[in-house]
C-alpha cells in the first residue's frame, strides 16, 4: 500500500487490496475528486512498479473513492508553480505513469463510478478494459479552462473514432456512460449497484486464464496495434510459435481434445 499521506486525515493517497489474484488500487483523494497530484502520480507509479514483478497478481482494478473516479490533474497544484520546468516535469511524470500501465504484464480494468475528466478520462483510456456505472460521465474538458487536452488526446484517440474524439476534445462536453460504450471508451455499462459485481466477474474471468499467455498477449496487442500489418503478423507468428512450445499450451490443448477440465496454469 502506498504510504503518502494526504491532507485529509492523513489517509493514504492510494489504497490497495489484494484478493484471489486481483489487486484493486483505489485513488483516495475524495475531497479533491481524486485529482492527480504529483504525490498521487508517484504513489501510482510505485504500485505499478511493484505489481509488474508480482506473479501472485493476475489482474489489476483501478477505482476511485468518493463521488468521482478522477477529475484530472490538480489545477490548484499546477498554479502554485506554473513554470515551464515544473509543468514539463508534471506531464512527463504523468505520461510515464500512463505508459507503465500499458507495459504491465497484468490487464488493468478501470472501475468508473463517477466523473472521469481530462487526465481522468486519459486514465480510463489507458486501462486495458473499463466497466462503468450508468452514472459515470466522461469529458476531455481542458478546453473549458483554456487548455487543450493534448496528453489525454494521445490515449483517447487510440480508443475512439476520429470524429467522436475530435468533438470531445474541441467542445469539452460530457458524454454519458452508454455513449462512452458506443464510442469504444468502456466495455460494459451497468447499474450503479451492479458495478462491483460486474468488475469482479470480468476480473475473475481473466484471472482464471493462464497468466503467461495473458501477459504475452497484452504485450503483443500493443506492439502490433502500432505496427504495420506485415510486421504485426510477423510478431504474432513468433508469439504463437513460442506459446505452442510451452507445457501450459500442450496440456491445455490435450485437455480440450480429451474433453477434460483445463489444467492448473503455471505462473508467468
Amino acid at each position: 500500500m502506498a504510504a503518502n499521506p494526504d491532507t485529509l486525515a492523513n489517509e493514504p493517497l492510494l489504497l490497495r487490496r489484494d484478493r484471489d489474484g486481483i489487486a484493486t488500487l483505489t485513488l483516495n483523494r475524495p475531497d479533491k475528486f481524486n485529482a492527480l497530484s504529483v504525490a498521487l502520480l508517484t504513489a501510482l507509479q510505485d504500485e505499478f512498479d511493484a505489481l509488474a514483478g508480482d506473479p501472485s497478481v493476475h489482474v489489476i482494478v483501478l477505482a476511485g473513492s468518493g463521488k468521482a473516479f478522477c477529475a484530472g490533474h490538480d489545477l490548484g497544484e499546477m498554479r502554485e508553480d506554473s513554470s515551464p520546468e515544473a509543468i514539463a516535469a508534471l506531464f512527463g511524470q504523468c505520461s510515464r505513469m500512463m505508459v507503465s500501465m500499458t507495459r504491465l504484464p497484468q490487464p488493468v480494468i478501470a472501475r468508473v463510478h463517477g466523473i472521469a475528466t481530462a487526465a481522468g478520462c486519459q486514465l480510463v483510456a489507458h486501462c486495458d478494459l473499463a466497466v462503468a456505472s450508468e452514472e459515470a460521465r466522461f469529458a476531455t474538458s481542458g478546453i473549458n479552462v483554456g487548455l487543450f487536452c493534448a496528453t489525454p488526446m494521445v490515449a483517447v484517440t487510440r480508443n475512439l473514432p476520429r470524429k467522436q474524439a475530435m468533438e470531445m476534445l474541441m467542445t469539452g462536453a460530457f458524454i454519458d456512460a452508454r455513449t462512452a460504450r458506443r464510442y469504444g471508451l468502456v466495455n460494459r455499462v451497468v447499474p450503479a449497484d451492479g458495478l462491483d459485481g460486474a468488475v469482479a466477474e470480468l476480473a475473475g474471468e481473466i484471472a482464471a486464464k493462464a497468466p503467461r499467455f495473458i501477459a504475452e498477449g497484452k504485450r503483443l496487442f500493443y506492439r502490433q496495434i502500432e505496427a504495420g500489418m506485415e510486421r504485426a503478423y510477423d510478431e504474432a507468428n513468433d508469439v504463437m510459435t513460442a506459446n505452442m512450445q510451452t507445457e501450459d499450451a500442450r496440456n491445455g490443448i490435450d485437455a480440450f481434445l480429451a474433453k477434460r477440465p483445463m489444467p492448473k496454469w503455471k505462473g508467468r
